[in-house]
C-alpha cells in the first residue's frame, strides 16, 4: 500500500477523471502546497550560477556538518510540534549545557580554569559530563512538560518562563569562581577531538583533503534513533495518538499526562546533547551561545512538514527541513546579503511555511 509507484498510479488514474475545472484546481493546490519547495529550488540553482564554489566538495561538506551540528536539537522540538506545541527554552538550554561541558573539559594545563580541581579528562570522565548535560537538559524538559500536562497551561508560556530561568541560570553560572561573565575556552584536546576531528577522510586530486567531523556520525544515528522511537514503539504512536486529539487518546487508553511529559524530556535531553556538541564545535563558548537557535530547529521542522496543528509529522521531513535551511542559509553568505537581511528572511520562511501548513489543513478539514 505505501509502494510509491502504485501511488503514483493512483493518483494518475483519479486525475483522469477530475473535470477541466478540478484539474486545473488540481494544479493550482499542488503549486501552492509545495511553493516554497519550488522557491528554494529556484534559489539554490541561481546561487550555484552566481557563485561556482556553493556546489563544490568543500561548501557541500560545510552544509551537512551545519545540518548535523542542528539536527538534535530539530528533532526534540519536532516532537513538541507533534503535540500541538512547541519550546522556546531550546536555544537556552544549549547554552548552559554547552557552558557545563566546556566548563568540566577544560584543557587541565590551563592555568585560569573554572573549576581548579577537576579530574584527569579520559574517556570515562568524557562519558560522565556526556550523560551529567543529557540530565540537566532532561530535567528542564520535564519541568516543561510537567507543567504542560498538568496544569493544561500552553507550551508557548510554559517554555517561555523556562527560558528566562534558564538564561538566569546561564548568567550565575558564567560568574562562579571569579570568571566575571569570561567566555569558557581553552577546551581540551580531547573533547574537541571526540566532536569535531574528522571520522572520514577522502583524499581527491582537485579539491585536496575533504573531512567529515564526528558529530555528523552521532547525528546519523540520532536520527535512526528517533526513526525508531518515533515508528516503532508504543510511546511514538501515543505520541501522535495525543497529538491528533488528547480526550480521544486518553479515552482509548493513553496516558496523556505521562506522554506528554516524556515528549517533552527527551526533547530537553536533545538540547543537552547538542549543548555538547555546540561546545566543541565553537570552541568559545559565551553567554549568547544557544540564542535563538530554537527558531531556526522550530523553521526547520515546519519546513520538513511537521505540522502546528498536531498529529503530523515525519524524521525524515525534519531531516529535510534543517538541510534545506542550512542550503538557505550558506547561499545567502556566498551572494553576500547582509547578515542583518538574513533575519528578515528568516523570519518570512517561517511564516510561508506556517501559512502554508495552516492551509493544507484547512483543505483537508
Amino acid at each position: 500500500m505505501n509502494n510509491p509507484v502504485a501511488k503514483l498510479q493512483r493518483t494518475a488514474e483519479e486525475y483522469r477523471k477530475l473535470d477541466s475545472k478540478d484539474k486545473r484546481r488540481f494544479w493550482s493546490d499542488g503549486l501552492l502546497n509545495n511553493a516554497l519547495y519550488i522557491l528554494m529550488v529556484i534559489f539554490i540553482i541561481y546561487t550555484a550560477v552566481k557563485n561556482s564554489n556553493f556546489v563544490k566538495p568543500g561548501s557541500i561538506i560545510n552544509i551537512v556538518s551545519l545540518a548535523a551540528a542542528s539536527l538534535p536539537m530539530a528533532l526534540g522540538i519536532g516532537g513538541c510540534i507533534v503535540l500541538t506545541g512547541t519550546d522556546l527554552s531550546a536555544g537556552r538550554v544549549v547554552g548552559l549545557t554547552a557552558a557545563i561541558a566546556g566548563t568540566m573539559l577544560q584543557s587541565r594545563e590551563i592555568s585560569r580554569r573554572m573549576f581548579q580541581s577537576l579530574p584527569a579528562i579520559t574517556p570515562g570522565w568524557i562519558l560522565l559530563v556526556v550523560l551529567m548535560v543529557l540530565v540537566v537538559g532532561a530535567i528542564i524538559g520535564f519541568i516543561n512538560g510537567f507543567f504542560v500536562a498538568k496544569f493544561s497551561l500552553h507550551p508557548f508560556i510554559v517554555t517561555l518562563a523556562t527560558q528566562l530561568i534558564t538564561y538566569g541560570l546561564i548568567l550565575l553560572f558564567f560568574m562562579l569562581n571569579g570568571n566575571n561573565g569570561q567566555p569558557v575556552s581553552g577546551l581540551s584536546d580531547e573533547y574537541k577531538a571526540i566532536v569535531s576531528s574528522p571520522f572520514l577522510k577522502f583524499e581527491t586530486a582537485k579539491y585536496g583533503t575533504i573531512s567529515i567531523p564526528w558529530y555528523v556520525f552521532y547525528a546519523i544515528l540520532l536520527t535512526a534513533l528517533m526513526w525508531f522511537v518515533w515508528n516503532k514503539t508504543t510511546f511514538g504512536k501515543n505520541m501522535f495518538a495525543v497529538g491528533s486529539n488528547a480526550e480521544a487518546a486518553r479515552v482509548s487508553g493513553v496516558n496523556v499526562f505521562w506522554t506528554t511529559v516524556l515528549v517533552h524530556t527527551l526533547a530537553g535531553a536533545l538540547y543537552g546533547f547538542t549543548g555538547f556538541i555546540e561546545g566543541a564545535r565553537i570552541s568559545s563558548i559565551t553567554q549568547a551561545t544557544g540564542l535563538n537557535y530554537e527558531c531556526d530547529a522550530i523553521a526547520a521542522c515546519v519546513i520538513g512538514g511537521v505540522s502546528f496543528v498536531g498529529g503530523t509529522g515525519k524524521i525524515s521531513g525534519i531531516v529535510l527541513g534543517v538541510f534545506v535551511l542550512r542550503i538557505i542559509f550558506v547561499a545567502l553568505n556566498m551572494l553576500g546579503i547582509d547578515p542583518s537581511l538574513q533575519y528578515i528572511i528568516k523570519g518570512g520562511i517561517i511564516l510561508a511555511a506556517c501559512s502554508l501548513d495552516m492551509r493544507k489543513y484547512l483543505v483537508r478539514k
